[in-house]
């Protein structure tokens, strides 16, 4: 597969790109963040997205039936623009689930989707890191369907959510579950990140479960759940992509503008060479992210371990990328009046999420059997 986007792809990448820029660049999330907005996220750039199709971008059927490759084209974008968004959880993971749900849970939701009417957020993991295979909540079989009791940390967008998709335990296995937000026993600890975003801790007391939410088989859905977190990594890192190549351009741009010693800082040789290895690592990481997307349109085998290396290389280059410009910035770098420290805390954010680069490394090793 050539590591390149097609005419349509362009086509998609172009008007992503003027759309975002213009309705939600990055003092858009400031106005969000300096008025302390309890959502976090536009419901007005959220009808936007939808006025394009790009809630459903990944449904099936009346969705547009588009993959991963374009969901991270779009992904690309709201990190270049830094813009909240529950994109991810929605457009991305959401639709991963419901394409393993039941054919009534698909027509109760996937329409909501499609207009902008809910959204849909992950509630995955139960620490302070990422470690999915750890699952202490349970669901037990009674009549009608599940009984689910447990917490879940670190659900991006939860509080705004209409449904989450929540793992839980039975006897036989892992179980993946369709959970509206306003069922009765469900409370949300919410709390702000560091990028201004935020993040719940939810917590499930006896929460009926109608056995028509349970996605795949219940205590057989290893799969599906992995499924969703290459998903849903592969699309962080296509925004994390998203966030270097602002960071580096907006560093370029500067290093073309600062003047010291009468000349502009962009000609001093060392700056070059260091720029140059920087786009040479968001490459490498752009590279490595179309490549697991485009393994997961195709359903291939080696998918994961390639979403896997694509989040972890992708947040290497990120890192990488806001380290630098904050260095080449210089003091103003430092300053919350600058944007670059706005990239730098999103990128800090997006690393984690799904996987940090040793987790997943860790995790590669294992499945390796090393």
């Amino acid at each position: 597969m050539p590591l390149y986007l097609n005419e349509e792809q362009s086509m998609l990448r172009d008007t992503a790109r003027g759309l975002v820029a213009d309705i939600a660049p990055v003092s858009h999330l400031r106005g969000l963040r300096d008025n302390n907005d309890p959502a976090g996220w536009s419901k007005d750039v959220w009808q936007a997205f939808t006025d394009m199709g790009l809630p459903g971008l990944m449904l099936p059927d009346d969705g547009l039936g588009l993959g991963a490759v374009e969901a991270g084209i779009v992904l690309e974008e709201l990190g270049r623009n830094l813009t909240p968004s529950p994109f991810l959880g929605t457009s991305v993971g959401g639709a991963i689930a419901l394409r393993h749900a039941t054919a009534e849970l698909k027509a109760q939701w996937s329409g909501k989707l499609l207009t902008g009417e809910a959204t849909v957020a992950l509630a995955l993991d139960e620490g302070t890191r990422h470690t999915p295979g750890h699952i202490q909540a349970t669901a037990t079989a009674s009549e009608g369907g599940l009984v689910l009791s447990g917490t879940k940390s670190m659900v991006v967008h939860g509080h705004t959510a209409d449904l989450l998709i929540v793992s839980a335990r039975t006897n036989e296995g892992v179980t993946l579950v369709a959970v509206e937000t306003d069922s009765a026993g469900i409370s949300f600890a919410t709390e702000r990140w560091v990028d201004s975003g935020w993040v719940s801790n939810v917590s499930f007391d006896q929460v009926h479960v109608p056995a028509n939410n349970i996605i795949g088989q219940a205590g057989a859905a290893e799969d599906i759940l992995s499924l969703i977190l290459d998903h849903m990594r592969a699309g962080a890192a296509a925004e994390l992509v998203g966030v270097a190549r602002a960071a580096f351009e907006r560093t370029v741009a500067y290093l073309q503008e600062r003047v010291q010693f009468d000349r502009v800082i962009g000609t001093f040789q060392a700056l070059q060479h260091r720029a140059a290895a920087l786009y040479a690592e968001i490459e490498v990481a752009y590279a490595a992210t179309l490549k697991a997307q485009q393994l997961l349109d195709a359903d291939d085998p080696k998918a994961h371990s390639a979403a896997i290396i694509a989040k972890a290389q992708a947040g290497l280059a990120a890192t990488l990328a806001v380290q630098e410009a904050v260095q080449m910035h210089g003091g103003i770098g430092m300053t919350d009046e600058h944007d670059i420290g706005l990239y730098m805390k999103r990128a800090r954010v997006l690393a984690t999420l799904y996987g940090h680069t040793d987790d997943l490394a860790d995790q590669l090793a294992r499945e390796a059997g090393y």
